[in-house]
């Protein structure tokens, strides 16, 4: 019996840094367990996000997984709107509702995003907020839904993908909002939506305590990533495997959940570097002893680090997955007669960019019945100095089942 475990750093691959001694933070961390893997595993490059399509976790994990995203791809929101348990219509468009941080001008469009998470907010605020907005702009046609932190969504019935551009909020902070707030006629609700937004939540009694306490508000809501929901084929009638998937967000819980996957939830998984790692490790431990063959580990942290930064916090975020996910999980995957274990980030987030890439990313095999010679350790450089190259993402999982 071999079981088998992807271990996902959203993230994790990165350009070299000068305050890192012109290393990555894969380079620079220090990361026995992967070190001690990769000379004895199967280590490349791959192409997750092909070119042409957005650099995001959404398109990135479905390729890592195994799905087509330019087959099972329609957008980000409508996964995380069912891990928030929305039964979405055909007909319905469904939209992430970021709450962000935005400055005080009086003209929205003279206005900066500050913060495209508003401090992390917590979910017990940001409920309060969504369901104060909702109440005003709730209708037959929009529903808003709370979920996890700043991540909230949007459903427009009977709606339309024809909306112009949406940028993720993440990707401009920082930036004056007047290039990139939605043009489009179609998107006239929208906007009026986001500018009403502010007006309600600059003096809402929950901003007004986090001001106290030196956090930013979350004072206007942000949309993006719109999608009509697809069905993906489940997970297990597609490798024969039964898979548990593991994450702190809704994006990834709503793949596990749209693949028919046992989807677990943590205690104190947050998707940043405060994030219980040692329940994630359990929790895989747990699934496999309860029987399932496959164990999808997703660690937001170095993505989080990377959009807002923190060269220091995003090495120590891979040194803790190496510390308290792997080394717990390999030491109980030895009880096993065989198991494999798949080590990557979904896509680049460089320190200097704030923002995700669709460079090739480093993955690495082990498998435990053939160990093969590998390399010193896992970092970019290593992994693309072994020539291997896999240039369709969607392949990977077949080729890690096939090890």
């Amino acid at each position: 019996m071999t079981k088998y475990v992807v271990l996902l750093c959203d993230g994790m691959a990165d350009y070299p840094v000068e305050e890192l001694g012109n290393k990555t933070p894969m380079g620079a961390s220090r990361t026995p367990n992967m070190d001690k893997l990769a000379k004895k595993s199967t280590i490349g490059l791959v192409k997750s996000v092909a070119d042409g399509l957005k650099p995001g976790s959404d398109v990135a994990n479905l390729s890592i997984l195994g799905y087509d995203p330019a087959i099972y791809y329609s957008g980000r929101s409508p996964l995380e709107a069912g891990s928030i348990g929305i039964d979405m219509k055909p007909t319905d468009v469904s939209f992430r509702c970021n709450l962000v941080t935005v400055s005080d001008e009086d003209n929205y469009e003279d206005k900066t995003l500050l913060d495209y998470c508003a401090d992390d907010i917590s979910t017990e605020e940001a409920k309060v907020l969504i369901e104060y907005l909702a109440e005003h702009f709730n209708s037959d046609e929009f529903q808003l839904y709370s979920g996890v932190s700043y991540r909230h969504c949007l459903i427009w019935n009977n709606g339309t993908l024809d909306v112009g551009t949406l940028t993720p909020p993440h990707d401009i902070t920082g930036r004056p909002v007047k290039e990139y707030i939605p043009r489009h006629k179609n998107a006239a609700a929208l906007y009026d939506m986001m500018v009403k937004s502010y007006d309600l939540l600059k003096d809402h009694p929950v901003n007004k305590a986090r001001i106290a306490d030196g956090k930013r508000p979350a004072n206007s809501m942000w949309f993006w990533g719109e999608g009509v929901r697809k069905a993906l084929t489940p997970f297990e009638e597609k490798y024969k495997l039964k898979g548990s998937m593991i994450s702190a967000v809704d994006l990834l819980k709503g793949i596990g959940k749209f693949s028919g996957m046992n989807v677990v939830d943590v205690p104190g998984a947050t998707g940043y570097i405060d994030t219980n790692f040692e329940g994630k490790a359990q929790a895989c431990i747990d699934e496999l002893a309860k029987g399932q063959d496959f164990v999808y580990i997703h660690v937001e942290a170095p993505d989080e680090c990377g959009h807002r930064h923190e060269i220091e916090n995003k090495k120590s975020s891979l040194e803790l997955i190496d510390e308290k996910i792997l080394g717990p999980v390999l030491s109980a995957l030895e009880q096993y007669d065989d198991y494999k274990i798949l080590i990557c980030p979904d896509h680049a987030t460089p320190l200097s960019l704030k923002t995700h890439t669709n460079d090739p990313i480093p993955f690495m095999m082990y498998h435990k019945a053939a160990e093969t010679a590998g390399q010193p350790e896992f970092t970019e450089e290593t992994a693309k100095n072994t020539g291997l190259y896999v240039d369709k993402g969607h392949t990977l999982m077949q080729m890690f089942f096939d090890l």
